[in-house]
């Protein structure tokens, strides 16, 4: 399945790996309806603190990413499903050896229903050469959350992201119609540019729709106690955007999660339930 990105593709010589879900809602709960898996890419059981929200674990097992590896994962939630998808840790893109990584994420929820993406952060190792894309597709009266979490180099071991290069593409479309269209180039260059993440490893994004000025009151409010971050949001219609550049994936995961736990009542009309992989 190949993502409207232009992106360049992986060599077929590494793992091709691709995962399809589809959720639908039947009498009492959301159920994982449809599993299609090829390479190493695959979901746990499902879970349900919640009851009738489906909670899935997606994974990787080799663990990492090298050049020539493809990675796509597609999920399409059905009118009235519930399903949060989450990674049970960092995914971990290494030096290439001349070749290209490409990940990408289709993401389509349909009217009346809920998707909560959620995964752990990427980390780019020094000479990581990544294509990264994102498409979310979501119907008139479909309601989503997500996140993402980028960091570039080991800034715990003081390496920093001096060669390589990620492409991001990241889309969000709602009734057919964009709302959120963005491309970025990450290199050394960019990297310490004033433009772009002025000399910070790690950049996170958050989405949450629909939102209103209530929704972005809630953020900033809480935004305001971080004021030793560089954070903000916004609405864009009513697409809640939170943007974050800092020095600390551990950082930008605890600000997100109170984000999330506060805006997810507002969003999704639930109370906050952490699925039980993040206390590991």
């Amino acid at each position: 399945m190949m993502l409207e990105t232009g992106l360049q593709q992986a060599s077929s010589s590494g793992w091709q790996a691709h995962l399809e879900l589809e959720f639908s809602q039947r009498i009492d709960k959301t159920v994982l309806a449809k599993s299609m898996q090829r390479g190493p890419l695959r979901v746990q059981r499902a879970f349900y603190p919640e009851g009738n929200v489906c909670h899935l674990y997606v994974l990787h097992p080799p663990g990492g990413v090298v050049g020539g590896d493809s990675l796509t994962i597609k999920a399409t939630v059905n009118e009235q499903a519930n399903a949060l998808l989450t990674t049970p840790g960092a995914t971990k893109f290494y030096r290439s050896q001349a070749q290209t990584a490409v990940q990408q994420q289709h993401l389509t929820v349909n009217n009346d229903s809920v998707l909560e993406w959620l995964p752990q952060e990427n980390i780019y190792f020094p000479g990581a050469e990544v294509n990264m894309a994102t498409k979310i597709n979501l119907a008139e009266t479909a309601r989503f959350i997500g996140w993402e979490t980028h960091c570039f180099g080991l800034p715990a071991n003081d390496e920093s992201f001096t060669s390589g290069r990620v492409n991001f593409s990241f889309s969000l479309y709602k009734a057919n119609r964009p709302v959120i269209l963005e491309r970025l180039l990450i290199n050394q260059t960019r990297l310490n540019a004033p433009t772009s993440l002025r000399g910070h490893p790690v950049m996170s994004m958050m989405v949450a729709t629909p939102a209103d000025n209530n929704a972005l009151e809630i953020a900033r409010n809480i935004l305001s106690k971080h004021t030793e971050h560089v954070i903000a949001a916004t609405l864009i219609e009513d697409c809640l955007l939170i943007r974050y550049i800092g020095d600390s994936t551990e950082h930008s995961r605890r600000i997100f999660t109170q984000l999330w736990m506060a805006l997810r009542p507002e969003i999704i009309g639930r109370k906050a339930c952490p699925p039980r992989i993040w206390a590991t």
